[in-house]
C-alpha cells in the first residue's frame, strides 16, 4: 500500500515538473507579436519603395529656401519673451 502511494506521489511530482517546464517554453501571444507594430509602422511609412534606385537629383526647394522654412517652423514652437514689467510706488506704504 505504501509503495503504491509513493509511486503515485512520484508520478504526480514528475507530471508537475514536466508541466512547469512546458509552461516556461511556450511563448505568449505578446511575445510572438513583439515588434510587429513597429515593423508595420515602418512599412506603412514607405511612400515609394523604389526611391533608392532613382539617382536623379531632387527638384524643388533649394537649400536657402529650405533652411528659411525650417527656421520659420522652429520659431513657432519658441516661447515669446515677455516684456519686463516695472512698478514704481511713490509715497508711503499705506500703513501708519
Amino acid at each position: 500500500m505504501i509503495y503504491k502511494i509513493r509511486v503515485l506521489i512520484g508520478a504526480l511530482i514528475i507530471i508537475f515538473i514536466a508541466s512547469a517546464v512546458m509552461a516556461e517554453q511556450q511563448q505568449s501571444r505578446l511575445e510572438l507579436d513583439f515588434g510587429t507594430s513597429h515593423k508595420l509602422q515602418i512599412f506603412n511609412q514607405i511612400l515609394n519603395p523604389d526611391a533608392e534606385k532613382n539617382l536623379a537629383p531632387v527638384e524643388g526647394f533649394d537649400g536657402r529656401a529650405a533652411q528659411r522654412t525650417v527656421e520659420k517652423n522652429l520659431k513657432k514652437f519658441e516661447k515669446p519673451q515677455k516684456d519686463p514689467t516695472y512698478s514704481f510706488s511713490i509715497g508711503g506704504t499705506g500703513t501708519k
